[in-house]
Order: structure tokens, then C-alpha cells, then sequence
């Protein structure tokens, strides 16, 4: 019987010492001061007090001119007529190359006015495709102007692609409406 007990305690006092552990020491962290400061600069001396002298007479500055207006937006005009394309070109046709020959001379003679140039499409084929399409559109006209004597610097381009139809219907001839440049001006 002691040896049941003696088995049976020993294990017990075992395995309690086992999870009790040995104690462990607290950690602790060093503190360390902070560097000293530096000393404090000694306060700048008062500037001397300077004899009352009379002041030059300045005349008043003119107020400031107000900014130039900004410019007017590019508007239609009657003067510069549209072109038209043939179906999926950017080439310029013999009729539309004598319209450009118009506008041409009258942007010659109106050297004050920039040219916007808008490259349209009809609804066939996809919108990316046809923004590259209205783009090459409006980049023959410029260079057809250009060739004739009208500084690259006054023309811009843009592409609409087939977002600003003319006509909605869907026939041929509704979209060979739509298939253009159109030019608009403002002034410089």
C-alpha cells in the first residue's frame, strides 16, 4: 500500500513542479536621461533707435490692370464651310479641296482667328475606331490648310468619332452627312 501511495505521489509532485516552473525575474528596461540641453541663445540686442528723418514723397502706384478677358469660345462660322469624306477615308475629295481653297484665303485674310477642326464619323464600326478615324479626318484638312499657307500654331483638332451625329437615320445618305470636319473660329 505505501508503494501505491509513494506512486502515486511522486508524479503528482512531478508534474506540480513542472507547471509551477522556477520563477522568473521581472524584466527591467534601463532608463537613460535626456542629453542636456543646449543653452539659450542671449536675446538679440535692440536695434538703435534711428533719428526721425522726413520720408521721400512716392506718388501712388497706378492700380494693377485687370487680366486680359480669357478668350471666346470657338464658335460656327459662316465663313468656313464643312467637308465630307467617303465611307471609312481621310482622304480629301477634288470638290471638298476647293472649299478648303476658300477657307484657306479667308483665314489669310483674318490672320486674328484660330481654327478648330472637328473630325465626325458615322455610326458604323467602333467608337475607338472611329475617334481615330475622325482624328486622321481632321488632321487631313489641317494639313491641306497648312499647304496653302495657314500656320500649323493657329489650327486645333479633335475627334468626335461617331458622337455627334448630324442626321439619326440609318441610310447612306444620312451617314455620308455625318462623315466630316467642321471648322469653327475664335479669336486670338
Amino acid at each position: 500500500m505505501r508503494l501505491r501511495a509513494l506512486a502515486l505521489v511522486v508524479p503528482t509532485v512531478g508534474l506540480a513542479l513542472m507547471l509551477a516552473g522556477c520563477p522568473k525575474r521581472p524584466m527591467t528596461t534601463a532608463v537613460s536621461a535626456p542629453p542636456p540641453a543646449a543653452p539659450a541663445p542671449a536675446p538679440a540686442p535692440a536695434p538703435a533707435p534711428t533719428p526721425l528723418v522726413a520720408a521721400p514723397v512716392v506718388p501712388p502706384t497706378p492700380a494693377p490692370t485687370p487680366p486680359p478677358a480669357p478668350p471666346k469660345e470657338y464658335m460656327p462660322n459662316a465663313n468656313l464651310k464643312r467637308i465630307h469624306f467617303d465611307f471609312d477615308k481621310a482622304v480629301i475629295r477634288p470638290d471638298d479641296a476647293k472649299t478648303l481653297d476658300v477657307s484657306a484665303a479667308w483665314l489669310k485674310a483674318n490672320p486674328n482667328q484660330l481654327v478648330l477642326i472637328e473630325g465626325h464619323c458615322d455610326e458604323r464600326g467602333t467608337s475607338e475606331y472611329n475617334l481615330a478615324l475622325g482624328d486622321r479626318r481632321a488632321r487631313a484638312a489641317t494639313n491641306y490648310l497648312v499647304a496653302q499657307g495657314i500656320a500649323a500654331a493657329r489650327i486645333t483638332m479633335i475627334s468626335y468619332g461617331k458622337e455627334r451625329p448630324l442626321c439619326q437615320e440609318r441610310t447612306e445618305a444620312c451617314w455620308a452627312q455625318n462623315r466630316r470636319d467642321e471648322f469653327l473660329t475664335k479669336e486670338r
